[in-house]
């Protein structure tokens, strides 16, 4: 990717990072790593994405990401459940594709219905094919340096950083929610990198001072113009993981318009991290597809035979 130079940097508005266009780098690589498996292997890598309800957001999204993964070359299928099902059966479903020696990897779509324990879902999954990495040991490997499946979002976030030389050591990083899906294994992943990192939540207090501090601000609590453009330190980078709707227009968390006047590098919405998250989730079931055939990450990347 292009870095902003010094005299981009000295402006007023912020440089953006553009995912769109990292994103089709990527996928190219990534069907080129997809066709080399399948030739191999004679199957291409299978992901199964769960569908609990009928929640139209989570209809359009389930949908987007089967169409997108067939585009790559993997072979991915949709299956649903009704909004009423109860915890035993959507246990034994889950329990049942898991199994499935052809499910390279395996999704189930969030948010689930109130009256479903997510927690519960989630230990149902077999840890090898859990490519959102949430079964307890997929997180646990990722909380003590030894990650398998990092959830796709946060690894998307990372891997937008990394494309822009982002050098995360000695960084000060305010995350802005705690979630299990963004919040929390951001915070291991910055971790890793040596940045120093704090989690605000909905009990936090003196948000505004905590952010304006930060050299990296992650917005991830689902609340259209949390971030402010006051509260950006300049020169500050801004990663906006938020999607809210508000009426016909898709916004972050970050009041983009204001922020982007001090920030030193932002993420817009949408158009930055969200094109990203696909190509993670491919490249979690190539890698488990790999796995799972008894080769290495290195291999599932592309980098040895």
């Amino acid at each position: 990717m292009n870095l902003p130079t010094d005299d981009e940097r000295s402006h007023q508005r912020a440089h953006l990072m553009d995912g769109r266009k990292l994103a089709r780098r990527l996928r190219t690589e990534l069907q080129s790593q997809i066709e080399i498996f399948r030739t191999r292997y004679g199957v291409s890598p299978c992901l199964v994405v769960m569908l609990v309800g009928e929640a139209a957001d989570s209809v359009l999204y389930a949908q987007n990401i089967v169409t997108w993964s067939q585009s790559i070359g993997l072979g991915c299928s949709l299956v649903t459940m009704p909004q009423g099902a109860a915890i035993d059966t959507v246990v034994s479903e889950v329990e049942r594709i898991s199994v499935d020696t052809s499910v390279n990897g395996f999704l189930v779509q969030m948010p689930l219905p109130a009256h479903l324990s997510a927690h519960t879902v989630f230990e149902a999954l077999e840890p090898m094919k859990d490519v959102e990495g949430l079964h307890p040991e997929n997180a646990g490997r990722l909380l003590v340096g030894k990650p398998r499946f990092v959830p796709t979002t946060p690894l998307a976030g990372l891997e937008l950083l990394d494309a822009y030389g982002v050098d995360l050591a000695g960084k000060h990083a305010v995350i802005l929610g705690r979630s299990g899906v963004v919040g929390k294994p951001l915070a291991q992943l910055l971790l890793s990198r040596d940045a120093s990192v704090t989690i605000l939540h909905s009990r936090s207090r003196h948000i505004e001072e905590h952010v304006s501090r930060a050299d990296i601000v992650a917005a991830a609590a689902g609340r259209p113009n949390l971030v402010t453009g006051a509260m950006v330190k300049p020169g500050a980078i801004v990663l906006d993981f938020g999607i809210n709707f508000v009426g016909s227009r898709v916004v972050g968390d970050v009041a983009f318009d204001e922020a982007r006047e001090l920030a030193g590098m932002i993420t817009p919405v949408p158009g930055g991290i969200g094109p990203l998250t696909n190509v993670m989730l491919a490249r979690n079931v190539l890698l488990a597809a790999n796995l799972q055939r008894g080769a290495g990450i290195e291999d599932s990347q592309g980098e040895t035979e």
